[in-house]
């Protein structure tokens, strides 16, 4: 496992800290994360479920709501083509919502913390509006998730939205308000945690989680999600991460909190392909 990167953990707990619409367990929401998950290989589709509830015990969507990165960010779930391998089709509407949701971000400290830090590495432009186009590139650009097909995918729909390839896998779908939504519709059925190392179970106030689920008729054996956080606080992570390297598939190891995690980034030309974090172990061990 890679040497734990300093540099990185101290901007990212700054970042942690001023994540001011970061939604807190307990208060803002509860989970519930009853069994552990069995073990399971991608595309078994007969697995035991350890949960007969929802991850989600209740979510304030009031305060969702009255967030206006998670509104203009909620506002993007819907714009997706869930198959791979069928053409997106991007409407002025949805370039619109992508353009607030952009807008909403820049705006906060989290993503301003980022420019910075950015800036300094000189790895992008002093200008905002520069600098929203070349988020906007590395997430909203389509590209073609196989060589030469058609244009039907985004680093944003495969990180943040979730896909799924011949209706036999799931790729991505990383996010916990994405999670949330999609269980209240009965979409996904989350079937228990997956227990970290020298941790018997997760605790109800945990913000980073590995769990099991399956969606659209497909299981995803294990996934890691960040709990919580603001969609501001994960995009300002895993852009950072891919505008520092440079090769297919980035890992830093990174202490945020009390979690230790891989953050796993892979690139896609110059998009995002997928990204998101590897619960590795907790200091209070």
């Amino acid at each position: 496992r890679k040497a734990l990167n300093h540099e990185l953990s101290k901007l990212f707990n700054k970042m942690w800290d001023m994540d001011v619409n970061r939604l807190m367990p307990g208060k803002d929401y509860t989970i519930d994360l009853q069994g552990k998950a069995g073990a399971t290989q991608q595309g078994d589709s007969a697995v035991q479920d350890s949960a007969a509830r929802h991850l989600f015990h209740n979510v304030n969507e009031e305060r969702l709501k009255s967030i206006k990165t998670f509104a203009t960010f909620i506002s993007l779930l819907d714009n997706y083509e869930r198959s791979t391998g069928v053409a997106e089709v991007v409407t002025p509407g949805e370039i619109a919502e992508n353009n607030c949701f952009l807008d909403a971000i820049l705006a906060t400290e989290v993503m301003k913390l980022a420019h910075e830090y950015l800036l300094k590495k000189n790895l992008a432009k002093p200008k905002l509006a520069d600098f929203k186009h070349q988020l906007y590139d590395i997430w909203f650009q389509l590209y073609a998730r196989k060589e030469g097909d058609r244009p039907d995918s985004c680093g944003f729909e495969h990180v943040f939205v979730g896909e799924t390839r011949r209706g036999k896998q799931i790729l991505g779908l990383h996010n916990w308000v994405q999670f949330y939504l999609q269980e209240k519709l009965n979409q996904i059925d989350y079937k228990g945690y997956v227990a970290r190392k020298n941790k018997t179970r997760p605790d109800q106030d945990d913000q980073v989680l590995s769990i099991q689920f399956s969606w659209k008729g497909s299981v995803k054996p294990i996934g890691s999600i960040f709990i919580g956080v603001s969609p501001e606080f994960e995009f300002a992570l895993y852009t950072i991460i891919f505008l520092l390297a440079e090769e297919r598939v980035t890992r830093e190891t990174v202490k945020i909190e009390e979690y230790e995690l891989q953050m796993v980034v892979c690139r896609h030309g110059h998009h995002i392909g997928t990204a998101y974090p590897v619960l590795l172990s907790t200091s209070s061990e």
